[in-house]
Order: structure tokens, then C-alpha cells, then sequence
């Protein structure tokens, strides 16, 4: 039997580009994604987020499908351009009014709100002077965090600046399958450097507005598992994996370092956008670190070059495969929830107790189970999946790994970026015709999680 400490904090989580909808409505401007999902070629079945789940104005039925399931905590993010249409320093005054009342309504509702400042919608108007590429994007985030803070910090204290910096840069700037759209190496540099310096930015802003928030990055992290380890080809691919995806922002953070791989293999790419100070600063204090956990990666010697949508292995010059081993899920990614266990217990062992606390803020599973002629959605793969991973953080914290709390993601079935809506990740059905909103078999199931500190794993 799994056991959670007391104060484990429950959750689960979304975007606001994902759900919220109402693109075009009380002076919300454009964002990168706006342009991206209506750029034809770029999103399955050319789906964007203008209407999405509709959330803007079904937020107090989403709130209380919330209170239905149990939660104790929400993680969401804040929408730049609803609230600084061109992330300058004009206001939207509509836009913060809207997250007002959700987080009135959270509160009233006894759930705490998680606040992500940035999950990849950034204002249009910054994407055309550069977006993350450039460094002055670092300035306009940090006088973008510290008007949010001064308005929602007496409300909500648990404050991370940006999701997935990996993702921005490498999926974004790197292979160009995310928004903006840019395939380039050295701008994925550029680009991932300039979120360490953000989040320092963005973390030095916040606590001048406010001394009793908590504040943390959030990291999507993977191991990655190789054939032979040993093979010097696949080897080398494995410290290279390692390196950009898990240590470059842990070594930032925690060492005020990047991976020496990464300086000796691309030397210039990335050394070219260091100034002075700049990683001496990037060890900031952190109170807890998110980890976004979905599948381990896995290195094969070269088939005749990687076949993974989302591999990045050409772009690195590496010469492996990347193909992951079944069963898969819908979205072709592997089900390793040991390698969960392996993260949290890899940090705890290299840090001690340097290690802030940690939260999983995103664990979850593609699966399209629809609604049944019972009128429910039975989706016994999905807690499988849940039961599995959730083990694997009692596994970690038994370890002795300091895990404070989980967030499934997601909330609700939403817009999946580039593949649209085909791919499904709630624990809540979202007819996106009608809007009806289902609670799936899994969100019941992790509803007695909750109501039990996790008994029943």
C-alpha cells in the first residue's frame, strides 16, 4: 500500500490557451498560437483554439466538476495576451478582470490555485521582435510577472514562471512542431537560455512585489534508456539527451552551469548568448521545482534516421532512432512509470537536501475512450496508467525523494497543440460540439485517490 504524507496536495491541471476559448473577445490579442494553429499545415484537421472548451465563460461549471472530483489544488496558467494584448505595458483591465473570478471562484470553491505565468501563448507583438530569441524578452517578462503579482499575489501563493522551457525552445525554435514555428538550432539555444534568465527575472520580480509567495520552475523531464549504454554511438546520445533536455536547467539552477557536452559539441550556438553573470545568477533559490513526467525516451542504433514526430535527434546530429517499444499510447509515446521513480530518486540522491520540494505538476495519458451507451466514459486504461505512475511516486518518496504533491493532466480533454483534438487527456469528457462535460470512470477513480491520501494505490 502506497503512502502519501498527510499534507500531500492533490491536483490537477490545465492551459489557457488549451480550454479557454474566447480568443477574440474583451480585448484579448493575438498570440503565437493564434497564428501558428491558423497557419494551414500546422495543426491536425486545421483546429485552433478560438472556441477550445469554451472555458472563459464555463469557468464556474469547470470550478465546480473541480469540487465534484475532490481537488485540493488547480494549475493553470495565466493567458499574456489576454491581460497585455501586445506584452507591453498597456492593460487589458478585461482580461485581469476575468482571472479575478476565477480565482475568487477557486477560493470560494476551497481549492488552491498553482498560477503559471507563461504556458506558450506569447503576445504576437513579441514573437515579431524575436520572442525568446531575443534577450530583451527577459525585461518584458519580468515587468509582465510583476504586474500579475501585484494584482493576484494577495490571492494565489504558489507561482511557477514558465512551462516546459524545453518545449518553448526546442519545440518551438528547435524543430519548429510547436509555435513560433522556427526550425534552428542556434535560435533553440538562444531561445532556452533566455528562459533561464526569465525565470530568474520573473522570480526576482515576483518576491519584490510579495515575500510570502512560493515560486518554482517547471521542468518536463525524461530518461532515456539505451540498447547498449555502453555502444559509443548511442552512448554519446544519451549524454546529449541528458544534457538538453534534464541537466541544462537543472545544472542552471542548481550549479550555476550548463552541461560541458553541450559547450564542447556546439560550442558557439549556445556560448554566444552567455554574458557575463548571467548562469551566476541563474542558482536563485527556488522553493520547489515542478517535473512534468509522461515517458522515457529510448536510443536505438540508426535505422536509417529517427521517425518520431517529436524527434529531435537530427537536429542534434545524432545518428540513432528513436522508435519507443509498445504498447504506446495514443500519442505513439511508451508507458515507463519507472522511470518516474528513477527522476525523482536521481535528484534527491545528487542534491540532498539542497533539493527544494517537489511537485509532479503534469502526469497523464492519451486515450480516446468516448462516452458509452450508458452515457459514461469508461476508460479503464487511463487509471491503469494513473495507478501506475502514482505508485511510482510513493516508490520515490519512500526513498526518501521530497515529493509534496500531484498534478494529473489533465483536467478536461483540450486542445493537444499541434495535433488538435484528436488526442485526448482528461479525466473529464469534453464534447467539443456541444460542450458537455462527462467525468470519466478515471476522474472517480482519482477522486477516492484524494478522498483517501491515496489508499487505494
Amino acid at each position: 500500500m502506497a503512502n502519501f504524507p498527510q499534507e500531500f496536495i492533490w491536483g490537477a491541471a490545465t492551459s489557457s490557451y488549451q480550454i479557454e476559448g474566447a480568443a477574440t473577445i474583451d480585448g484579448r490579442g493575438q498570440s503565437i498560437w493564434d497564428t501558428f494553429s491558423k497557419t494551414p499545415g500546422k495543426v491536425a484537421n486545421g483546429d485552433t483554439g478560438d472556441v477550445a472548451n469554451d472555458h472563459y465563460h464555463r469557468y464556474l461549471e469547470d470550478i465546480a466538476l473541480m469540487k465534484e472530483l475532490g481537488l485540493k489544488s488547480y494549475r493553470f496558467s495565466f493567458a499574456w495576451p489576454r491581460m497585455f494584448p501586445n506584452g507591453d505595458g498597456v492593460r487589458e483591465e478585461r482580461g485581469f478582470a476575468f482571472y479575478d473570478r476565477l480565482i475568487n471562484a477557486l477560493l470560494d470553491a476551497g481549492i488552491e490555485p498553482l498560477a503559471t505565468l507563461y504556458h506558450w501563448d506569447l503576445p504576437q507583438a513579441l514573437e515579431d521582435k524575436g520572442g525568446w530569441t531575443n534577450r530583451d524578452i527577459v525585461k518584458s517578462f519580468a515587468d509582465y510577472s510583476t504586474a500579475v503579482v501585484e494584482h493576484f499575489g494577495d490571492r494565489v501563493k504558489k507561482w511557477t514562471p514558465i512551462n516546459e522551457p524545453w518545449v518553448v525552445s526546442w519545440l518551438g525554435y528547435g524543430i519548429g512542431i510547436h509555435a513560433p514555428g522556427v526550425k534552428d538550432r542556434r535560435a533553440a539555444f538562444a531561445a532556452a537560455h533566455h528562459t533561464v534568465l526569465a525565470h530568474v527575472a520573473s522570480t526576482k520580480a515576483m518576491r519584490a512585489v510579495r515575500s510570502d509567495i512560493l515560486t518554482g520552475p517547471v521542468l518536463n523531464q525524461a530518461n532515456s534508456i539505451a540498447d547498449d549504454p555502453n555502444e559509443p554511438i548511442q552512448k554519446h546520445a544519451l549524454d546529449i539527451a541528458d544534457a538538453h533536455q534534464n541537466r541544462f536547467w537543472m545544472d542552471a539552477f542548481m550549479k550555476g552551469s550548463y552541461p560541458q557536452i553541450l559547450l564542447d559539441e556546439y560550442g558557439d550556438e549556445l556560448t554566444s548568448v552567455i554574458k557575463p553573470g548571467d548562469l551566476e545568477s541563474a542558482t536563485i533559490k527556488n522553493d520547489f521545482i515542478g517535473i512534468n513526467y509522461y515517458f522515457d525516451n529510448f536510443i536505438h542504433p540508426s535505422l536509417g534516421g529517427a521517425n518520431q514526430w517529436h524527434s529531435i535527434a537530427g537536429l542534434f546530429g545524432l545518428d540513432i532512432d528513436e522508435t519507443a517499444p509498445g504498447p504506446l499510447t495514443d500519442m505513439g509515446w511508451p508507458l515507463t512509470p519507472s522511470g518516474l521513480t528513477k527522476l525523482l530518486v536521481r535528484w534527491h540522491k545528487e542534491y540532498g537536501s539542497a533539493l527544494p520540494d517537489l511537485y509532479i505538476t503534469e502526469n497523464g495519458v492519451a486515450y480516446d475512450e468516448g462516452i458509452s451507451e450508458d452515457g459514461k466514459c469508461h476508460d479503464q486504461r487511463r487509471i491503469d496508467y494513473l495507478q501506475s505512475h502514482l505508485s511510482a511516486v510513493a516508490d520515490a518518496i519512500a526513498q526518501g525523494s521530497p515529493v509534496k504533491g500531484y498534478y494529473e493532466w489533465s483536467l478536461m480533454d483540450n486542445f493537444e497543440w499541434a495535433l488538435g483534438y484528436e488526442k485526448r487527456f482528461g479525466i473529464v469528457h469534453v464534447d467539443f460540439e456541444t460542450q458537455k462535460r462527462t467525468i470519466k470512470d478515471s476522474g472517480y477513480w482519482y477522486r477516492d485517490q484524494i478522498a483517501t491520501n491515496g489508499k487505494g494505490i
